[in-house]
């Protein structure tokens, strides 16, 4: 691998201090020097990199990435490499991997709760893994462009105990959860990650979760948690997650922290000084966000938690019982769940990506006039839509606030993240809509709310993006421009870095992130994706190399 002197550039190097300008070595897979301007010889190295007019920073570190199913067609993540990501988390709520305990029962058919339609296609790769770890090996040695970790998806814990069953578990169900979670930490996890409003995450209880999670905190791990509600009950979801980390000892982060609905938007400031109170008094919890005002996740997200027990959601969409006791409950709840409908209202949901030809009119439109369309109303016609996919929809949902997410950005404890995939324009086009934060997210913070609004400054935005998740992972050797240090570097401009892609025309890679290097090597040059695969597997403080051997 060439050595490489980076010149010219703003150098601002994730710990939040202000820039200066230097000179970065990269020799191999790691950064060699950072040296005073233009005292680096440039014959010593191989390849000189001008950098004038550009700021030089670490590589940026997604702590909530969704790139599970991209990496197994497409590893070079091209929308994620174009806005500056050089590594990438995965596990919100479920991951595919360890195979055990109820996921091997012959009832429990599903290889991931929530890719139904998927199955098919996963079965032509092969499946070669059945822990954790070697489903992690087994990316690294098919070779990807950013470096990969993940958490162990809560539901993932659970279906291993549990299988879909609602209900407590007893406690040989319990100690199979603990099984699950206690070998995943060994095979190198970063903690669990629970996804607690979608089945069977959902049907989780706070004692289960606490005994899970007295399993991640003796290995120094992380309970990353979308809590229960970011609406109506966002105290008591939050509370939730602070009670867990009390009585566990366990690390805790918020993922994509938001106050969702027009009447919650007041509750974000009582969020923030709880979290800091919180904080303030000893317990270890931060958060992470991104920087739209919609949130995107399937259209199932306004059924009942109930309705998919057993993992017969779409059974009971068409028993026509069943199907009018849920309709009825989506209008009435009963229960503490959330109706992501009604939270964001049917004219700010955006349908996105519909899988039959026979439905692609409807992408990009918003609920309440395709309900209109249908003759439906707009609770019916989102039973009617799932029952005809046959697989969940992915939708948009518009409901929150920008001025929230100024005060969110300005908390010492945020982090940036995407919660998206990484993919390619050129193939996901096809498909339908996407959330443009999967283009947009590092890029968006960078121009929209650094240079143009201000919220933050370059190195404040850098260090949220880079070292602080690094550190929040126990990651030593990652985030930060230091000798030593993997070389996972960025240069961008500062005068023309943006987002370019929207709600309803996605599929635009930013622009202004010029050269992105990872373990020293380009994947990134002048803009264009390179095809370089140089990822490497990253690892939780609690892994041991012999696991599973």
């Amino acid at each position: 691998m060439p050595s490489v002197l980076i010149t010219g550039a703003r150098v601002i190097d994730g710990t939040g201090n202000p820039w200066i300008h230097a000179d970065v070595v990269l020799d191999g897979e790691r950064i060699a020097d950072i040296a005073p301007p233009r005292t680096i010889d440039r014959s010593s190295v191989d390849t000189v990199i001008e950098a004038e007019g550009m700021i030089c920073c670490p590589g940026f570190i997604d702590i909530q990435s969704h790139s599970i199913v991209p990496f197994l067609t497409d590893r070079r993540s091209v929308s994620k490499v174009t806005q500056g990501v050089t590594t990438e988390i995965l596990g919100e709520g479920w991951t595919p991997a360890p195979f055990g305990g109820e996921i091997d029962a012959p009832f429990s058919i599903s290889l991931v709760h929530r890719l139904d339609e998927n199955y098919d296609y996963w079965d032509t790769l092969g499946r070669t893994w059945t822990r954790f770890g070697q489903w992690l090996a087994d990316i690294e040695e098919r070779g990807v462009s950013v470096n990969v970790g993940s958490f162990l998806g809560g539901g993932s814990v659970r279906k291993y105990g549990m299988g879909e069953r609602m209900g407590e578990p007893n406690d040989q169900e319990l100690d199979l959860m603990r099984k699950a979670t206690r070998e995943s930490m060994e095979d190198g996890a970063f903690g669990v990650a629970t996804a607690l409003i979608y089945p069977p995450g959902a049907y989780a209880g706070t004692d289960e979760l606490v005994e899970v999670m007295k399993v991640v905190a003796e290995h120094n791990g992380v309970h990353i948690t979308h809590i229960r509600s970011e609406g109506d009950e966002i105290f008591e979801g939050l509370d939730e997650a602070i009670e867990i980390a009390d009585r566990s000892g366990v690390a805790t982060e918020i993922y994509h922290l938001k106050a969702a609905g027009r009447d919650n938007w007041s509750k974000m400031a009582t969020v923030i000084e709880r979290i800091t109170a919180a904080r303030n008094r000893g317990l270890d919890i931060t958060a992470d966000m991104y920087p739209y005002d919609g949130s995107g996740t399937g259209l199932a997200a306004c059924l009942p938690p109930w309705a998919s027990a057993e993992g017969k959601r779409y059974q009971n969409l068409r028993d026509p019982e069943m199907r009018a006791k849920i309709i009825e409950e989506m209008r009435n709840p009963t229960g503490h769940w959330e109706n992501l409908g009604a939270r964001s209202g049917p004219g700010h949901v955006l349908l996105a990506e519909f899988s039959k030809p026979e439905h692609k009119m409807f992408q990009g439109r918003f609920l309440d006039d395709v309900a209109a369309e249908l003759g439906l109303d707009w609770h019916e016609a989102i039973v009617h839509l799932l029952d005809r996919e046959g697989g969940d929809i992915f939708t948009m949902y518009l409901m929150m606030s920008e001025d929230n997410l100024k005060q969110q950005f300005q908390q010492e404890w945020i982090k940036i993240s995407t919660d998206a995939g990484g993919i390619d324009p050129a193939i996901a086009a096809e498909k339908g809509l996407v959330h443009p934060r999967a283009y947009g997210t590092y890029t968006r913070v960078l121009g929209r709310y650094v240079r143009e609004k201000g919220f933050m400054t370059w190195e404040d935005a850098i260090r949220k993006s880079s070292s602080a998740v690094a550190d929040r992972l126990g990651l030593r050797d990652r985030g930060l421009l230091r000798a030593g240090m993997y070389a996972d570097v960025v240069v961008f401009d500062p005068e023309t870095v943006i987002d370019q892609a929207t709600y309803t025309d996605p599929h635009h890679l930013s622009v202004g992130i010029r050269d992105v290097f990872v373990n020293g090597a380009a994947v990134l040059r002048d803009g264009e994706h390179t095809g370089e695969l140089p990822g490497k597997r990253v690892n939780g403080p609690g892994y041991r190399p012999d696991a599973g051997a």
